[in-house]
């Protein structure tokens, strides 16, 4: 149907068929996978740029990761005050972003605890930040399984029973009984040279000496002491973590635990890094802790975030990217993305396509070479 159709009203058409700027050439169409032919993972996860809505966040979000895991200071032009540590070719293409990655607990509880652990364990992370949870629940898991539930299952039937509920997923009371059995005579002992040093335990400090202790290839602490990651957790206490320190500060009192350390060792890491990068599941105390250590640096140089937050309450945990923009904690210009879903859906999609391709890659090189 064209406006000069007789027949159709002037004004409805004026209305409906209002005339299209031309497209710019670098427009790109909405096109999604072709199922019609065979399709590998990365085949699926490249075509997600084009399908639209948070399938094109999370390409986004693939394509910014990937660019903050392959960054070289030898991309960037050596500066006129650039100091001499830093003008050597070899050092310089030696020189990574740091990643700072965050996430609350319950992804801990959840099977997004191996996909962490593999950023961890490869050192793919300069430092973690976390809530308690997501420290005391990978301990727990070194000792007890987490298992499947429900998230319908009634909640005072599962107190009678014992049975605590984090979301669909079951955690007996026993496994809390085994860790405090496990985390008593440490805690015991940290006392004891807190006593002989006169040095206090900050909370970076007493996770260290947890994933020292657990001695368990399954634990992202136990990586993360072996790769001397630091894992940063303002707040420590606030879980089983806390309720053992309350128990032991009646049985044996006189443990303490600083967080001044922790901010100046936080955010002198963003402040020194020569570029910086926040790959963030969640929100709350994990989310806002990194990115204002990005502000001590004027901002993240590339930022992911992954949560189901909403901004219309003004909270830090559903801002967008943009709002950490006005604050100095993202760099005006720089790469950033925020993919509206829940992490355990799209977090291990965003491994697979970036540090887990990567990986695979190198692997696949290396038998290759050992062939030859």
């Amino acid at each position: 149907m064209s406006q000069s159709d007789s027949s159709v009203p002037a004004s409805a058409a004026a209305a409906v068929l209002v005339k299209s700027d031309p497209v710019p050439k670098d427009a790109v169409s909405v096109r999604g996978p072709d199922f019609d032919s065979p399709l590998d993972l990365q085949e699926l996860l490249a075509s997600y740029k084009r399908i639209g809505f948070q399938a094109s966040s999370l390409g986004n979000a693939i394509d910014i990761v990937n660019k903050m895991r392959t960054w070289r200071l030898s991309d960037e032009p050596i500066p006129d005050d650039e100091s001499d540590a830093y003008r050597d070719p070899a050092i310089r293409a030696q020189i990574k972003a740091n990643v700072f990655l965050g996430y609350t607990s319950n992804l801990i509880s959840s099977g997004l605890r191996e996909s962490i652990r593999h950023l961890v364990k490869h050192r793919h992370v300069a430092a973690v930040v976390t809530t308690a949870g997501g420290i005391e629940e990978d301990f727990i898991k070194c000792l007890q399984p987490t298992y499947l539930g429900d998230f319908s299952l009634d909640g005072a039937a599962l107190r009678k029973k014992g049975m605590n509920r984090i979301g669909n997923l079951l955690v007996p009371n026993e496994n809390y009984c085994q860790f405090e059995d496990w985390v008593m005579p440490i805690l015991d002992k940290m006392l004891e040279e807190q006593k002989e040093t006169g040095e206090v335990w900050s909370p970076s400090k007493v996770i260290r000496r947890l994933g020292k202790e657990i001695n368990h290839e399954d634990s992202v602490y136990y990586w993360a002491y072996k790769n001397d990651i630091p894992v940063f957790c303002p707040a420590l206490t606030d879980g089983s973590l806390g309720d053992m320190i309350y128990f032991h500060s009646f049985r044996n009192p006189g443990l303490i635990i600083d967080i001044v350390g922790d901010i100046r060792s936080l955010n002198d890491l963003a402040r020194t890094s020569k570029k910086a990068g926040m790959i963030i599941l969640g929100g709350g105390v994990c989310k806002h802790q990194i990115a204002n250590a990005m502000l001590i640096r004027n901002g993240a140089d590339f930022s992911v975030y992954i949560n189901t937050g909403q901004e219309f309450d003004g909270s830090d945990s559903g801002a967008r990217p943009d709002e950490a923009v006005s604050w100095g904690k993202i760099r005006a210009g720089s790469e950033s993305v925020k993919v509206f879903a829940e992490a355990t859906l799209v977090f291990p999609l965003l491994i697979a396509a970036t540090y887990g391709r990567a990986h695979w890659e190198a692997l696949e090189k290396k038998a290759q070479e050992k062939a030859e």
